[in-house]
């Protein structure tokens, strides 16, 4: 069975609330003490990093423990793990206890390695030394335009990571975790029922497309991506009960995919890439799609006027790496008719990821 996902609009409700609890907090607290505390806020993403990288919350799994045992499990200074745990404890990452032990709380259970939603490979990430090293550079970014990637280490990101697997390990662990807290969302948020044939471009290791066939039974996906043979797309399939309604293709990114899809499903690829590649993408599929046929694209949405969204982190961490960009659904609607399609809706999740809806222009019903 498919999991559970609360509706989105339950999932925007709480947001809602969040965000008015945090504007009275900013509006209590003094500009100089409010800024303060946000920009200190990288020193407590690098205790999150270092309690990662020596695994304190897998040592606190069956129970609170001292310091001391603690401290000995992770092969940590005694006196060095306490103050890092009373730090991470205020932020509510370790509870602590009575008679000075800690344990576990929602927080720090996610950042076990073994946990069904870890963020433990996205913290490793954040506070990791190539990270801190690429947003050292962001004012070049911003002064110029350009993505700082390809200055600072002579070299594309992708082809970095080809050059240094342990980085890419680290990597490809972290975009796990978002992806994961994306997939189910996703595949909720939409009947995917109603098509016959899914067809995922680009879709790595094929965990999208699985969640997708779960939720339609009747449907088989073809998985578009030359590198899903290495990324053991197969055992994924196997493993999640659709392997007989799958099949692997290898064609490219920026080649033409299969024909005979009646939908066409891109996650996370076009805000990675300026305008004529996004186009070349996107006109590829405009030629292979049915005239009822629908182009369904996950990404992130930057809604217009002001208020906190992780698109507009995400948008500047794209400009740094790759030269990419997060999209309003204006500009969707823009890049999409210039591709040949009409964009018919926007919607939501229970992530913060939406799923834009595209149709052929002039033909089919919207």
């Amino acid at each position: 069975m498919p999991p559970k996902v609360p509706p989105a609009r339950v999932v925007r409700a709480v947001e809602a609330v969040r965000a008015g609890v945090q504007g009275v907090d900013r509006r209590l607290v003094p500009g100089p003490i409010a800024l303060l505390e946000l920009v200190m806020g990288s020193m407590v993403t690098q205790a999150v990093y270092v309690a990662a990288r020596l695994g304190i919350a897998d040592a606190v799994v069956d129970g609170p423990l001292t310091v001391a045992e603690i401290a000995r499990r992770v092969d940590a200074d005694p006196d060095a793990t306490g103050r890092l745990l009373r730090l991470l404890g205020g932020y509510s990452v370790f509870a602590e206890r009575p008679g000075g032990r800690y344990g576990q709380t929602s927080m720090s259970a996610a950042l076990r390695a073994d946990a069904p939603m870890s963020m433990r490979g996205m913290a490793l990430l954040m506070g990791g030394s190539v990270h801190w090293e690429d947003w050292g550079h962001l004012e070049d970014a911003v002064r110029t335009g350009e993505p700082v990637v390809p200055k600072l280490r002579g070299m594309g990101v992708y082809d970095y990571l080809d050059a240094n697997p342990e980085f890419a390990e680290v990597f490809n662990a972290g975009m796990g975790n978002l992806s994961n807290l994306e997939t189910d969302a996703v595949a909720a948020a939409y009947d995917f029922t109603r098509f016959g044939t899914i067809v995922d471009v680009f879709g790595g290791r094929g965990a999208l497309l699985a969640a997708l066939l779960r939720r339609a039974p009747k449907a088989r996906g073809i998985l578009v991506d030359e590198r899903a043979p290495d990324l053991a797309a197969t055992g994924l399939f196997r493993e999640a009960g659709v392997e007989d309604r799958c099949e692997i293709d290898t064609t490219g990114l920026f080649e033409v995919p299969p024909s005979g899809g009646d939908a066409y499903v891109l996650k996370h690829i076009l805000h990675e890439w300026p305008e004529p590649k996004a186009l070349e993408i996107l006109r590829n599929i405009r030629g292979v799609i049915g005239p009822d046929g629908r182009l369904l694209i996950m990404e992130f949405v930057v809604p217009e006027g002001g208020g906190r969204h992780p698109a507009k982190l995400v948008d500047l961490w794209l400009m740094l790496l790759i030269g990419g960009r997060e999209r309003t659904s204006v500009e969707y609607a823009g890049l999409l008719a210039a591709a040949g399609f009409t964009l018919t809706r926007v919607v939501g999740t229970a992530s913060t990821v939406s799923i834009i809806e595209a149709r052929p222009s002039g033909n089919g019903a919207p």
